[in-house]
């Protein structure tokens, strides 16, 4: 890895960049984006094509501090029954623009905690989707658990639904640090709970661990991802804890004067990573690892490895249709995302219409940039040929755009008649690099640490 000292000078510990899970990134969404374009997006859909859906459900039974997600808490089953029905009418409005024969490729239900659906609304849930497309050959159904928010009765629901991936959020296993976050789960209760899970047949497994929490110290790490190797996941998203407590209030619970200063934090993220690997995980993309028969891995090294909303998948379907309040969609024309607030969402549902109100449609060279920032994300190279064959630019301006960055970045990347590289000594950077390509103003966004 390049020198910490050649990292300060470039700019990793002060940058503040979008995790481009989206290009462009959802704080340029606008207001012209609504229900009867995001209507008139589904119908073109291609008949009988694949895609995939994801559903949103923001109720949890406690709101950890560290969160950013669009959630609420709640005691009682009764905003989340009433929210069930609201899904299903949504559903149905769905199924009546859909062209015929359409199959899902990936089904992903998030939050939110949706396994606080009790068996039975999970069992609707997944039947009222099923009645808008069913599941295609090879598609993959995954379902975020909590530990702490998991049965039997409630696995057993999900497993004869059909789900055969489970994800499960670890964040930090220290005691001390669980406690400053405001998320309490011990490693007994998370390693009972995967045996569970795996005992009905569901052996893909995800997990989420993250790095630059307070109190979080190397052999700290060492120590929370050693115990989540003992679970065998297939894929590990290790991300950066993103402290914004400007946006998500609640983080202010968590005292930012216990936070790794950022050169610690690329310590901490060296830490696991090494860990993974002497494992014989494979390194995907920036943050991501899976074992070496996991879908990621096949998809990476065939080229096919993609970035959306939930990080980095192997699915190929070019629509993604969210359901829920705060959903966001991607079609070929551009993002349409639901109205963030439940009653809101609710409301335009009740009155028989979609409740997007804000995204983006595609224009200029939003997706050209889209596809330089995709692969710098995911392969680390912008293969030429692929660019001036797929998109309208020519040579010289490719050219240009390339020699823009790499001069931004002194160097340290290799441009060659192939495309441009990033070595795996810059690969810090990337995130970095790849907002080089960026073409929308940046400084008001508010986002997170470039490490």
């Amino acid at each position: 890895m390049i020198a910490k000292s050649q990292l300060a000078q470039l700019g990793l510990f002060d940058a503040k960049v979008p995790r481009y899970t989206s290009y462009p990134t959802a704080p340029h969404f606008s207001n012209d984006v609504g229900s009867d374009l995001f209507g008139q997006w589904m119908s073109e859909i291609a008949p009988k094509s694949a895609i995939s859906l994801y559903i949103h459900v923001p109720f949890c039974r406690r709101l950890c501090w560290f969160c950013a997600c669009r959630t609420q808490g709640t005691q009682s089953d009764d905003p989340v029954k009433a929210y069930l029905e609201t899904l299903k009418s949504e559903l149905r409005l769905i199924a009546d623009r859909l062209p015929k024969g359409i199959t899902l490729s990936r089904l992903h239900w998030g939050g939110g905690t949706p396994t606080l659906l009790q068996p039975a609304m999970m069992t609707e849930l997944a039947q009222a989707i099923f009645d808008v497309a069913p599941l295609g050959d090879n598609a993959e159904f995954s379902v975020e658990i909590d530990p702490n928010e998991i049965d039997a009765d409630r696995l057993d629901a999900l497993a004869a639904a059909g789900m055969n991936r489970a994800s499960i959020g670890v964040q930090d296993f220290d005691p001390v640090i669980q406690k400053t976050i405001g998320r309490i789960q011990g490693y007994d209760i998370t390693r009972e709970a995967v045996e569970m899970i795996r005992e009905r047949g569901i052996a893909s497994l995800n997990a989420d661990i993250l790095f630059g929490l307070p109190h979080q110290t190397k052999a700290r790490m060492t120590e929370s991802v050693q115990k989540l190797l003992s679970l065998n996941p297939d894929r590990v998203a290790l991300y950066g804890y993103a402290h914004v407590p400007w946006m998500a209030k609640r983080q202010q619970l968590i005292p930012s004067d216990k936070l790794p200063t950022p050169e610690e934090r690329l310590d901490l993220f060296e830490t696991a990573r090494r860990l993974f690997k002497w494992d014989n995980y494979a390194e995907i993309g920036i943050d991501h690892f899976a074992t070496q028969d996991d879908g990621l891995t096949h998809a990476l090294k065939a080229g096919r490895l993609k970035r959306n909303f939930q990080g980095y998948t192997d699915d190929q379907a070019d629509v993604l249709i969210g359901v829920g309040a705060s959903s966001i969609s991607k079609f070929p024309g551009g993002y349409a995302q639901n109205a963030p607030a439940t009653s809101a969402h609710t409301a335009a549902i009740r009155d028989g219409r979609f409740s997007s109100s804000r995204g983006h449609r595609f224009k200029g060279q939003d997706m050209l940039r889209s596809r330089l920032i995709e692969a710098l994300m995911c392969d680390f190279r912008i293969d030429r040929a692929e660019i001036l064959r797929d998109h309208d630019i020519s040579p010289s301006d490719l050219n240009a755009l390339f020699d823009q960055v790499n001069r931004a970045f002194e160097g340290v990347l290799r441009v060659s008649n192939e495309g441009l590289f990033i070595p795996p000594e810059a690969r810090p950077l990337t995130r970095m690099i790849a907002r080089g390509f960026d073409e929308y103003d940046l400084s008001k966004a508010g986002h997170s640490s470039a490490i």
